[in-house]
């Protein structure tokens, strides 16, 4: 867990009286940092015990007592755990340590220009080309994400999308203290409805879509999207940026309590939209038509539809914070998508070979669309689907995985505590697949196939994982990463 260095204080008393809680062994003791994990606690935190998804909190507050905690915070269920601690009882232990942790560390994400980005796909790569752009204008910046965390040039692997509260406001108050001056953070549908978020605001917000996935864990879209909504009601942003192409990001720009600013590739009554798109061997040369009679003539190196949307919404956002139009143009050529995201690994071969990270149908249809506009051959592609997450996704997946390829091959992802022939079993569904595809048990045996099949011209696409570099069965996970095995597969070829 990162801290700021200089320390903050607050005694429990002005805590109780913030969260209106219920005292049990009161002592007005003073705290001097807040977390949720006991492995992270340091003498004189204040320990959060909150509700989990297997266990409770509670059963970790003697660990909290071991490593040096002063006090606990947490709801009725946790107040059954024994403890001499002096406790504070709430009826939702997340969203109090929420506002908690924010009013703890004085609201340090509002005292950044902050932008949080929400959506199914692109939420990763819209992040990553914000940071980009405002660290190419000379700001310096933070990033709060999937694949990694970044204050300033330091980078710090992440561990999940948003982090729990505790953590992302000891983060942005690091990030404070370090002079930063633009925040951008993916917020995902998980944090916004286990109330992560509570307590944090946003400049601006932006939307890419909204498509199948998570719905383990949100049962249906409709719930999905009033998950994503709240992040564009006036507790969370000031102002919102919405794809209105997508057909969620329409009733979002049409629902909206907030300002908002509407976006689309083609639709040319949107506020930012392209007047031209001409795609070149080497990506894509585009005019973009923005706010105020802006126009933007530059080129990217990134190919696909999708990365156009994610471009066109990381410019506008740029150009609403500052960037002057002229320094965007200048600095569009040079940016990079994110890690795993449609990242080629090359050692010479003839063919192409990319990892990505797609996980969804739509984000797989519309990586595999993309690898064809550039791909003269055949398009090889690897696809699993992780186990314990959403079941009625898996043959969308394996459709769109034989629809958008050439050949089709059919592995396993993270299987995690599901049988992995199961999981592909239900990928495949009633299609047949024939050689050359093939359903292949081993991912590490079946991007070495995809590998070994590949001639002249052809794209090997490993789908997924992207940045990933483990590979989780039956509780354990072991080192995998989709860029290694595919290097790997191409020395042995060559």
């Amino acid at each position: 867990m990162i801290r700021p260095f200089n320390p903050f204080v607050l005694k429990l008393e002005a805590a109780s009286k913030l969260l209106n809680a219920r005292e049990k062994n009161f002592s007005n003791v003073e705290f001097t940092g807040i977390t949720h994990n006991d492995s992270d606690v340091q003498p004189g935190d204040l320990f959060i015990a909150l509700p989990g998804a297997k266990v409770h909190g509670g059963e970790f507050i003697n660990s909290a007592i071991a490593k040096g905690a002063v006090a606990v915070l947490t709801d009725l269920a946790g107040e059954a755990f024994s403890t001499s601690l002096p406790t504070l009882v709430v009826s939702d232990a997340r969203e109090a340590g929420a506002q908690l942790a924010s009013h703890f560390y004085r609201d340090p994400i509002r005292d950044m220009q902050s932008i949080g980005i929400t959506g199914t796909n692109g939420k990763t790569t819209v992040s990553t080309l914000l940071y980009q752009l405002f660290a190419g204008a000379g700001r310096e910046s933070g990033l709060i994400g999937t694949v990694e965390t970044r204050i300033g040039s330091d980078r710090i692997k992440s561990e999940r999308t948003t982090p729990e509260a505790a953590n992302l406001q000891a983060l942005a108050a690091t990030m404070r203290e370090r002079h930063v001056r633009n925040l951008v953070m993916e917020v995902s549908s998980h944090a916004l409805d286990l109330d992560r978020m509570v307590g944090s605001h946003f400049d601006f917000v932006g939307f890419t879509n909204l498509t199948q996935d998570h719905l383990d864990y949100h049962l249906d879209m409709e719930s999905y999207f009033k998950v994503k909504a709240k992040l564009f009601t006036h507790e969370y942003a000031d102002m919102g940026f919405i794809n209105i192409d997508d057909k969620y990001g329409a009733r979002l720009f049409a629902e909206a309590p907030i300002n908002t600013i509407s976006l689309s590739r083609l639709n040319p009554k949107a506020t930012w939209h392209y007047t031209e798109i001409n795609p070149t061997s080497a990506g894509v040369e585009f005019t973009i038509r923005g706010k105020d009679g802006v126009l933007i003539e530059s080129r990217t190196s990134m190919h696909g539809g999708f990365n156009l949307d994610n471009l066109l919404l990381a410019v506008a956002i740029a150009y609403e914070s500052g960037v002057d139009p002229l320094e965007i143009t200048n600095l569009i050529p040079n940016l990079s998508g994110a890690p795993g995201r449609l990242q080629a690994v090359n050692l010479g071969q003839s063919f192409k070979a990319l990892v990505d990270y797609a996980h969804s149908p739509d984000a797989v249809e519309n990586v595999l669309q993309a690898v064809r506009e550039f791909t003269p051959g055949r398009v090889i592609a690897v696809l699993g689907c992780g186990g314990n997450r959403d079941a009625t996704k898996r043959p969308l997946m394996g459709n769109a995985l034989t629809q958008g390829s050439d050949i089709a091959l059919f592995t396993s992802d993270n299987p995690r505590n599901e049988d992995p022939k199961a999981i592909l079993d239900a990928m495949v569904g009633a299609q047949a697949v024939s050689a050359p595809s093939k359903v292949i048990l081993d991912r590490a045996e079946a991007i070495a196939y995809a590998v070994e099949i590949a001639t002249a011209g052809d794209t090997v696409i490993v789908l997924g994982k992207g940045h990933e570099s483990g590979q989780e069965i039956n509780g354990v996970t072991t080192d995998f990463d989709d860029r290694i095995q595919l290097a790997e597969a191409i020395e042995v070829k060559q």
